[in-house]
């Protein structure tokens, strides 16, 4: 027990609540415990302690009682605060509650008004789509109730020609026999109405189709185009008047003069044509090392060389000690080598003999040659075999075109020697490079700055195609399905699509390619458009090439090509379009030709323009095989074409057997037509193979064994297979046949083909005498040909057969596809990206299903740009999407390609390649709609140029006309303006004021201010512009073209040289006008001068054919601006036509036209005006008085008046005028806006100016209402604008009389 003290601790002092003092502390060990429990337990105890004090513990007790008072109040304070709290929170919560609920309310309304709105928009939505499609739908049904109701008129048209024409012909022919004084009956004198007869004259049919729609004679000031917002020049169109393969030929118009030189011209060498330089050696032993020395350090130069222009370069060549064996395929190579090379030194062997006579003796004109002669010391003096042929080399040599190289030194110096002869011939005399004193070589690298980019390649395989197939000849049947489709094509209008149908093989691609020749002899002025499909899958198939090929040999009878899209869609919808548009404008008429449509995927899908009406003076004729011919195209007039019958049969077998001296017993012909019987065995592929089979010349089988095996092949396919094991056969080594197998493999595997140089490559142990021998063993047997450099097969059939032979069906092919990718990424590994290249290897990884490596090598940036710039613009994006890429990401990828590419690019060659990069991909996407990330890789491309090159280099505007074509998508018409300005400068100073680059620049911002409807502006420029392309000689971008008719010039010139006659007067002409077409019009007058007395001798001085030369040469004349010696040659011309045509003659009113155009240039107005009366007379009679053509002669006349002030005369004319057009064209017509401009001319001279006023304010409206160019409604090279005048005055306004 303890008191109070023990709560101390020892040593200290205990004070009570008094200050009195205690005693000293004692230590108690006790546990101390608090207060309270203290005083409760010391009233507890009994009795109190003896010593305590009293004061102490009442004061203790008082203490701690008023402590528990004051908290109970403190707790009691806490406890109301605390419930009072409690109740507020309790109201806060209720009215949050209540709140709560409310906003529920509010949400669950708002949520009902969302899903009313949303389903309000999604109606909507549905709404505008449906009505978009139904106006899209009306927009269609009314423009093909436009077109149809445009037919319909041109129908009707055509019968009031036809019956006018057939007036004229009965009255002359009633004429003529009452000139011989027979009485004629006059049906006016009968009550009767049954001795009436109509009668055609023959071949009225086709002859009305031939004459086009409106205005389709080439007389004076002829109908004007359709929908036409520019009016061109006078002579926008050559003046040379050809009759023939030129008739629709413009000098500033390459493509279709080389397209229409090959085409009436099939008999040019392959040399000419191919894009292989083919370079034939003929060596001895004594100069083989320097052959093997260029072989090894020059001829890769060249080969690059080549393959940067397109071309492939391959040298052929057979070892001395072989050359024996391969005696045919050594003449082959030599008929389509390029150039041919002879080496010689002291001896010379027989092959070497007969090589060399047949190169530079028999045929020195035929290529380009090169001779190298090694003399000097220590070598042996010539042997008499040598003299002798150098001494026939010279006699042949007549022309001094024959390449010398006399040489003394090493062999690697004259190695060295004949590089530099053979590059110079390639560059200059294959590749038509030009060359420039003391600078060299200058080779075409200006970049294509237009919007139209195309592959050269697609157009020439076109063209070899058609070649090749002509060349064949054709079966007897084939005359009855050539006029069954000339009947077919001379049918009247509206006409769908022609049909020919057949099976396979059935001969419809030579029936189609035979058919084209004889039109294009016989109708001059038709154009021919003709496309044929190769292999499933191949280029030739591609349904967005072939339209966009078609639609751009269309835009080239326009001036501007700028309206073409790029995109694939549009393409595809845009070319009944402009289909429509050419045929309104074209002087003639237009066939289109789609041989084996059906190849295409999903013909009928990207055919559907096929469904529409076409226009009058269009005809479309489709191939296609029975069995896979749409549905809905076996409604469409037919031309089937039966199986051979038997006497066909005999007939091609007979004619190969004669050629290659076979002879066939009486009962092997009696089998032979007994297996030619049935549907599968009698077709003309079928017969043709087969007699090519049992006349093969390298045959290791017998005769009988051969016949026994074909009768056992009941279709094409099984007979190709055993054409397939006899050419094995009849190879010598295992080696050869692994290869044959091997090379058929690969090009069954490949895209488009694979060619020779890259069968060399892929199989080192391959020679090329083996490679040319197999070839041409396969060539015969119809199963490969070589076509645009490249081995192909002849026909599907061959390609099916080489897939069941050797490659389980087609199963095989991953493997051949794997060795092409290696040979290609090989290539590219090196740096040759060649359009080979492009071609194949993004094809081939598409098919392997690569993906990686696919986008790897479409972010390789030059094998994009090959492809775009080759216009391949749809496979490239076709490669992207399925790489799995969108536009955006796409983009971005290629931008960062670009900058790691940028980061290793030193010097100005690395940096201008930069440039190049990054200007093709702002186009590509520009085309692609990627505006906003266009510009900034064509910004970049300036910078680079400015800073690498030099700010007024060509390249600069380039980069600027690419820049501004942005900002004019963009409606940002004042950049584009400032840009199109700058680069228009920069090419003033680079080229000079007479460019085709000036030219571009003024088209460009020609439409520019069209645009922003500042006529004038654009009209002056266009007008400049077409003057310089007038000068031009040719288009940049088609060397090939220009090196074509160079070499047909002097093809031409040697034919000249023989005896006078008819045939060579025209050749002499066609010379002429070939020149002319290279502007070189010294050389023109020279043979048209030859043409002109060669014809005046053998034909005499009054023959239409003199007439056509002096006509030629008045237009040479006022080329040159000899305008008084072209006067009396149009006058003599037109002497002759009167005397020799009919008054309505086409011919006669051409040279009306042209005389009467000069009259009014020279100021002889008098002398114009009764060419004009006569020019309408000539329309009124053609034509009938309500055709447009007669309105256009009708305002001619009225502005010659003008000028006479004739005023009294003139305005009767316009008035008709108006009034026809208003009535024939409509009265929102540009020509009525140009003729309502005259009419406001004519009132303004005469005072009227209220009249004046309300006629200007008429046809300003009217050409404000006109379309744009860049939709192509440009003028057609053909249009005669020439004639077509108007009235220039001050601007019209009213001034007050003084």
């Amino acid at each position: 027990m303890g008191t109070a003290s023990s709560l101390v601790s020892p040593g200290e002092v205990i004070e009570d609540a008094y200050g009195v003092e205690g005693g000293e502390a004692c230590e108690i060990p006790v546990e101390v415990k608090p207060k309270a429990r203290l005083l409760r337990s010391s009233f507890r105890r009994g009795p109190r302690v003896i010593g305590a004090s009293f004061k102490s513990t009442g004061s203790v007790d008082l203490e701690y009682a008023a402590e528990y008072e004051r908290l109970r109040k403190d707790y009691e304070i806490f406890r109301v605060s605390k419930n009072n709290e409690i109740a507020s929170m309790q109201k806060k919560e209720a009215k949050l509650d209540e709140e709560n609920k409310r906003l529920r309310a509010e949400l669950q309304a708002l949520q009902k008004t969302y899903q009313k709105i949303l389903r309000e928009k999604e109606s909507a939505l549905e709404a505008k789509y449906q009505a978009m499609e139904r106006a899209a739908t009306f927009e269609h049904d009314r423009d093909k109730v436009k077109r149809q109701f445009k037919i319909f008129r041109e129908t009707k048209e055509k019968e009031i020609q036809d019956l006018l024409r057939a007036k004229r012909d009965l009255e002359s022919k009633l004429q003529q026999l009452q000139a011989q004084g027979i009485h004629v009956y006059d049906p006016a004198d009968s009550d009767s109405d049954d001795n009436r007869t109509t009668v055609t004259a023959a071949g009225t049919q086709c002859e009305e189709w031939s004459g086009g729609v409106l205005g389709s004679e080439p007389s004076m000031g002829s109908m004007m185009q359709l929908q036409q917002t520019h009016r061109g020049p006078e002579f926008a169109h050559s003046l040379i008047d050809v009759e023939g393969p030129f008739a629709n030929v413009s000098r500033d118009d390459w493509d279709a003069a080389v397209a229409s030189l090959l085409q009436v011209s099939p008999h040019v060498s392959q040399a000419l044509w191919s894009n292989t330089v083919r370079c034939f050696f003929i060596y001895t032993h004594e100069t083989k090392a320097e052959l093997q020395t260029f072989m090894q350090n020059h001829s890769p130069s060249l080969q690059r060389f080549c393959e940067g222009l397109g071309h492939f370069y391959l040298n052929v060549c057979f070892p001395e000690e072989k050359a024996a064996l391969y005696a045919t395929e050594r003449r082959q190579e030599i008929e389509r080598s390029s150039v041919c090379v002879l080496l010689l030194q002291a001896s010379v062997s027989s092959c070497v003999v007969e090589d060399a006579e047949e190169a530079f003796v028999k045929t020195p004109d035929s290529r380009a040659l090169l001779l190298y002669l090694r003399t000097g010391e220590g070598v042996n003096p010539l042997s008499t075999n040598t003299r002798q042929l150098l001494e026939r080399v010279n006699n042949a040599d007549k022309n001094a075109k024959i390449k010398v190289v006399d040489h003394a030194g090493s062999p690697e110096e004259g190695a060295s020697l004949i590089y530099t002869q053979l590059e110079k011939i390639v560059k200059q005399e294959l590749l038509g490079l030009e060359v420039v004193e003391d600078c060299g070589m200058v080779e075409d690298c200006e970049e294509d700055s237009g919007d139209v980019l195309w592959d050269l390649h697609d157009e020439q395989e076109q063209i070899e195609v058609y070649q090749q197939t002509c060349s064949v000849a054709a079966p007897l049947s084939f005359q009855k399905y050539i006029d069954h489709l000339n009947d077919m094509v001379a049918a009247p209008p509206p006409t769908p699509p022609l049909l020919v149908s057949g099976g396979p093989g059935s001969g419809k691609t030579l029936l189609l390619a035979k058919w084209i020749e004889l039109q294009q002899k016989q109708s001059p002025n038709t154009l021919m458009l003709y496309h044929f499909v190769g292999r499933p899958l191949s280029t030739s198939a591609e349904p967005v090439l072939i339209i966009k090929r078609l639609t751009v040999k269309l835009l080239q009878h326009f001036w501007s090509l700028s309206g073409l899209s790029m995109d694939p869609c549009k393409i595809l919808e845009e070319f009944p379009r402009w289909l429509e548009r050419l045929s309104a404008r074209h002087h003639g008429n237009i066939i289109i030709i789609i041989d084996s449509i059906d190849q295409i995927q999903n013909a009928e899908r990207h055919m559907k323009w096929l469904i529409d009406p076409l226009p009058a003076n269009v005809r479309v004729l489709v191939s296609v095989n029975v069995e896979t011919c749409p549905q809905a195209w076996r409604l469409w007039p037919t031309l089937h074409l039966d199986p051979l019958n038997p006497r066909e049969v005999k007939s091609v077998i007979s004619s190969e057997c004669v050629t290659t001296d076979t002879k066939l017993t009486k009962d092997q012909e009696k089998r032979l037509e007994r297996q030619c019987r049935s549907a599968s065995t009698c077709s003309a592929l079928y017969v043709s193979l087969l007699a090519r089979l049992i006349t093969y010349p390298r045959s290791a089988w017998p005769l009988e064994r051969t016949l026994q095996l074909c009768v056992h092949c009941q279709d094409t396919v099984s007979l190709y297979r055993l054409c397939l094991r006899l050419a094995l056969d009849s190879l010598s080594t295992d080696s050869e046949r692994c290869t044959m197998r091997e090379l058929l493999c690969l090009v069954c595997a490949s895209h488009n083909g694979v060619s020779e140089s890259e069968a060399l490559e892929v199989f080192p142990d391959l020679d090329f005498p083996t490679l040319s021998a197999l070839l041409s063993s396969l060539k015969h047997l119809r199963t490969i040909t070589v076509g645009c450099g490249l081995i192909r097969f002849q026909h599907l059939q061959a390609c099916e057969a080489i897939k069941l032979e050797y490659m389980d069906g087609g199963n095989c092919s991953i493997s051949y596809r794997d060795k092409l990718i290696q040979h290609f990424s090989r290539q590219l590994s090196q740096d040759r990206v060649t359009w080979r290249v492009a071609d194949e290897l993004p094809w081939l990884l598409q098919q392997q299903e690569d993906r990686c490596k696919l986008q790897l090598c479409l972010l390789n940036l030059f094998v994009s740009q090959n492809l775009y710039k080759r216009g391949h613009f749809s496979e490239l994006l076709a490669y992207w999407q399925f790489v799995g890429k969108d536009k955006v990401s796409m983009a971005t990828e290629y931008f960062d390609s670009l900058k790691e590419f940028e980061r290793s690019c030193e010097g100005e060659e690395s940096m201008s390649r930069l440039a190049n990069l990054y200007e093709t991909l702002g186009r590509f996407l520009k085309d692609l709609g990627l505006l906003s990330q266009a510009v900034a890789p064509l910004q970049r491309s300036l910078e680079i140029r400015e800073t690498a090159l030099d700010p007024d280099h060509p390249s600069v505007a380039q980069s600027l006309h690419q820049l501004a074509g942005v900002y004019v998508h963009w409606r940002k018409f004042g950049n584009a303006e400032q840009l199109y300005k700058q680069a228009l400068e920069i090419s003033e100073n680079a080229y000079g004021p007479e460019h085709a680059s000036v030219a571009r620049e003024l088209d460009s911002l020609s439409l520019l201010y069209q645009k922003q409807n500042k006529y004038e502006q654009a009209e002056k420029l266009r007008k400049r512009s077409v003057k310089i392309r007038q000068k031009t000689a040719r288009q940049k971008g088609h060397m090939y073209g220009f090196t074509l008719l160079r070499r047909r010039a002097l093809q031409l010139e040697e034919l000249t040289l023989g005896k006078d006659s008819a045939d060579c007067a025209k050749t002499l002409n066609e010379l002429g006008v070939l020149y002319y077409l290279q502007n070189n019009l010294d050389a023109a007058k020279v043979f048209l001068t030859r043409s002109l007395e060669m014809r005046e001798r053998v034909l005499g001085p009054d023959h239409p054919d003199c007439a056509q030369s002096l006509n030629n040469l008045a237009a040479l004349h006022c080329e040159r601006r000899e305008y008084e010696s072209a006067e009396q040659l149009y006058e003599r011309a037109l002497d002759i036509r009167k005397r020799a045509l009919a008054p309505d003659h086409p011919s006669l009113a051409y040279t009306l036209k042209h005389l009467a155009i000069l009259y009014k240039r020279r100021g002889k107005l008098e002398k114009a005006v009764p060419l004009y009366e006569l020019a309408l007379e000539i329309r009124e009679k053609s034509f009938g008085p309500k055709h447009p053509s007669v309105a256009t002669a009708l305002v001619n006349l009225a502005v010659l008046y003008c000028q006479l002030k004739q005023h009294s005369e003139a305005l009767p004319l316009y008035e008709q005028a108006l009034k026809v057009y208003e009535e024939s064209l409509g009265r929102l017509h540009p020509r009525v806006g140009e003729t309502l401009k005259n009419l406001a001319v004519l009132s303004y001279e005469e005072g009227d100016f209220e009249k004046a006023a309300e006629l200007y304010k008429r046809a300003m409206e009217i050409k404000e209402a006109e379309p744009s160019l860049v939709c192509g409604k440009a003028p057609s090279r053909h249009s005669s604008s020439g004639d077509n005048f108007s009235l220039r005055s001050p601007a019209l306004l009213p001034h007050n009389p003084r």
